[in-house]
């Protein structure tokens, strides 16, 4: 069987990028690597495949002579006698891919952040509206103060893996194959520790809770996030803390209703005062003020009173007071207020009546004028 096709073989295009090839190669490396294909001669001969079509398209000069000459251009190239040939020549891929580098160099701690935090805040409506400072208290996990995150016992460090002498990896036969795989005494990072710190137990953090003061700004409303750099958990091996973020819940008010950043306030009026107009004690944030209802209000109709509401975060602009007026329809008359209303409601029938016999006497003044000014002529 003659050799396959090195693009064919990492299932990429020929014009395909540096970065799809090296995608590829890192997931076909993933899928037959001995380690979870043990006793699979067939995983085993891809492995190597795989390893020898990326050695050479990889590389610029030896892809143009491949692209040119075929298998001829690049003879000699790529060929590895083992996984372990092949974890030695890419060191950058492995490493990534099961966390260890090639031989004669042990797993690196690398620096990672520490967790993001979240915290449910609960504030009232006037805190939302004016805001506020809360002390709110959390508990965190953040580097050992003791051992300041070496995990050893102070005065102490740690030391060197005797089972696979400082290298982090020892020799591991799989078929055909002597390939290296992490220590399993110290997990492959070369080194242990023989005195754990006390206060950590090795783990390099403790727990602690921290008081912190969270300022929320005028205007928040509920599902708001605030963000607290650097207040999460503290970070590994030297790595930045994560972030805090306090989610906000605002309370229901009895006062005011919310639509945004308007606030909404309903007030009953009788039918009386609709009609006549009426003064109201209407209250804002600031306190009450006194809205003249006008004459001839409808009940449901609203009212806008510009800048009385709630003000956008982070802006210098508010929202509106909105006030909402209900008329009454009284209930329980009695005899007099009945008979007053169907005076009111006679009166209120002749007004057409009355309209049409002013109009009528009107134009007949008017034709009679004319007659007289015509009859003297």
């Amino acid at each position: 069987m003659g050799r396959r096709d090195y693009y064919e073989v990492l299932g990429v295009a020929r014009t395909a990028s540096q970065e799809e090839i090296k995608k590829s190669y890192r997931r076909l490396a993933m899928e037959y690597h001995p380690d979870r294909n043990p006793g699979d001669a067939e995983a085993e001969v891809r492995f190597k495949e795989a390893a020898e079509a990326y050695d050479v398209l990889r590389d610029e000069d030896k892809r143009t002579r491949y692209d040119r000459f075929g298998h001829e251009g690049v003879s000699g190239a790529g060929g590895f006698r083992s996984a372990d040939d092949i974890f030695s020549h890419f060191g950058d891929i492995f490493s990534d891919l099961f966390g260890f580098v090639g031989a004669g160099a042990g797993r690196r701690r690398r620096p990672t952040q520490g967790a993001d935090l979240r915290y449910s805040l609960n504030v009232s409506f006037r805190q939302a509206a004016k805001g506020d400072s809360v002390n709110i208290k959390i508990p965190r996990n953040t580097t050992c103060p003791e051992c300041r995150g070496t995990r050893a016992a102070s005065g102490t460090g740690p030391e060197k893996c005797r089972h696979c002498g400082g290298v982090g990896q020892v020799l591991h036969n799989q078929g055909f194959f002597q390939i290296r795989v992490p220590c399993p005494v110290c997990g492959g990072f070369g080194e242990v520790i023989a005195n754990p710190c006390p206060r950590c137990k090795a783990t390099g953090q403790i727990t602690e809770m921290r008081e912190l003061a969270v300022n929320i700004p005028a205007g928040v409303d509920s599902g708001n996030r605030l963000r607290l750099r650097g207040e999460g958990e503290g970070g590994m091996n030297g790595g930045p803390p994560g972030d805090l973020y306090v989610v906000i819940t605002v309370e229901q008010d009895d006062t005011f209703s919310r639509d945004g950043q308007n606030l909404l306030v309903t007030r009953d009026i009788s039918f009386v005062q609709a009609a006549l107009g009426v003064k109201l004690d209407i209250p804002t944030l600031d306190g009450n003020i006194v809205f003249d209802v006008p004459r001839g209000t409808q009940s449901g109709e609203i009212f806008h009173l510009p800048g009385r509401g709630l003000p956008y975060p982070g802006r210098r602009q508010t929202g509106d007071l909105l006030v909402e007026v209900r008329v009454l329809t009284p209930k329980n008359l009695t005899g007099r207020q009945e008979e007053i209303l169907r005076e009111f409601a006679a009166l209120d029938e002749q007004k057409p009546l009355n309209a049409a016999r002013n109009f009528i006497h009107k134009v007949g003044r008017a034709v009679g004028e004319k007659l007289s000014s015509a009859g003297k002529s």
